[in-house]
Parts: C-alpha cells; sequence; structure tokens
C-alpha cells in the first residue's frame, strides 16, 4: 500500500467504530473517519465466527489486495476500517473488489480525477 498505512491500535479502531460513519453490504461493513492528514490508513477485521486464521488471513489478503490496486481511487485523509461478515466465508476475489468499490461508491470516496465516481 503506497499511500496508505495500516491501523493497528484499538483505539484507533474503536475510535472510527464510534465516530465514523457505516455503510455495509452483504459481504463487508466499512467505516469511515476523516483522519486530518494527506494519507489513509485502513484497518480490517475479520471475527473468529467467520473461520480458522488460515480463513480469516485469505479473507484479510483479499481486502489487502483489493485496496492496494485501487488505492488511487480513494480520496485521501481518512481511517477505513472494513469489518468482513461471515458471508465472506467462502468469496472470490472479484466478489471482494465489487463490495468494496461498492461502499467505497457509498461513502463517496472513490475519487476518479477528482472527480467522484459512480458504480
Amino acid at each position: 500500500m503506497f499511500f496508505s498505512e495500516s491501523l493497528k491500535k484499538n483505539s484507533d479502531f474503536q475510535q472510527v467504530y464510534r465516530k465514523g460513519t457505516s455503510f455495509a453490504n452483504r459481504y463487508l461493513v466499512m467505516y469511515v473517519l476523516k483522519n486530518g492528514t494527506s494519507h489513509n490508513r485502513i484497518g480490517i477485521s475479520v471475527s473468529k465466527k467467520v473461520g480458522n486464521s488460515v480463513v480469516r488471513h485469505r479473507l484479510k489478503r483479499l481486502v489487502r489486495e483489493t485496496y492496494r490496486l485501487h488505492e488511487d481511487m480513494f480520496e485521501p485523509g481518512l481511517d477505513i476500517v472494513v469489518v468482513l461478515r461471515l458471508s465472506a466465508k467462502k468469496v472470490s476475489y472479484q466478489e471482494i473488489e465489487s463490495a468494496l468499490l461498492h461502499l467505497g461508491s457509498l461513502h463517496s470516496i472513490i475519487l476518479i480525477n477528482n472527480e467522484e465516481k459512480q458504480i
């Protein structure tokens, strides 16, 4: 992730949960909060209910890779927390990609040529 950092501290996640806005779809829930910097920070959360560590890590890798490939489309200066739902357990990369971009468009944080992209 060239333009972004990771959210690591529990307090950072909690602040985004409490003060941020959220939208959800079938596979993901996305919380977004402005962070006042020129770069994004992304955190990914997967509950143990979703599966064992192999399954959870695979899902985190899918979301991280999707974000990495599309991070230049996201508006800068945001803290983003992505929570994977149980229904995401056996989905493909394309479905995760579609779900992440869908939530980005709902939050109006996806930009193309400094304009909002409607998916």
